[in-house]
């Protein structure tokens, strides 16, 4: 898989957007970097956080719009820049992926708009302290036979199934995995 293919795939595609009046607007920035060995995307583990809902989950960059930000594509931008020390302004705009918001009714409502980047080296990562730690993936490694499977997860003391990718170290679900397993599909990237 290559960045050409995944901007071809990308300069087709037109994102849904969700009507959703009641939640409150967030993006997140999917990061790929092209190396030697194929692409990486960029992900973070959020830190523990007393009343964070997606505390310590597996995301991409990202969060909530803020009056300040002239749209969404500034919200990942800025969060980004916030959480991992990424300044994604000269990085490459590759396309939007469709909205989203959580199927879990016990989280807040918001609606998520995913921006697609490319950077062109790899960037040295600060995370903030709402990050525990912020890692590369492979996408190769995304495909690898067992990795995509059905994980039981403890959420809110009740257990719950979900699809997921288990890296062994890291599980990516919910939001995550909804915004993931799509925009794959979509640059037809399989094993």
């Amino acid at each position: 898989m290559t960045l050409t293919r995944v901007r071809a795939a990308l300069l087709q595609y037109v994102a849904r957007a969700v009507d959703a009046p009641e939640a409150r607007p967030a993006a997140v920035a999917l990061i790929l970097l092209e190396r030697s060995s194929g692409l990486e995307a960029l992900f973070i583990k959020r830190a523990e956080r007393a009343g964070d809902p997606w505390s310590r989950q597996v995301a991409l960059p990202g969060g909530r719009y803020e009056p300040t930000d002239p749209d969404l594509l500034v919200t990942a931008t800025r969060e980004t820049r916030e959480e991992t020390g990424i300044d994604l302004t000269g990085a490459e705009r590759l396309g939007v992926l469709d909205d989203l918001y959580p199927r879990i009714p016990t989280l807040p409502p918001v609606r998520v708009r995913p921006f697609v980047f490319a950077l062109s080296s790899p960037p040295r990562l600060t995370p903030s302290e709402e990050v525990e730690h912020a890692f590369w993936v492979p996408l190769d490694r995304l495909v690898a036979p067992g990795v995509r499977r059905e994980v039981t997860l403890q959420v809110r003391g009740v257990e719950r199934v979900f699809p997921a990718y288990d890296l062994g170290d890291e599980v990516i679900w919910g939001m995550t995995e909804r915004i993931l397993s799509p925009f794959l599909d979509l640059i037809g990237y399989t094993a």
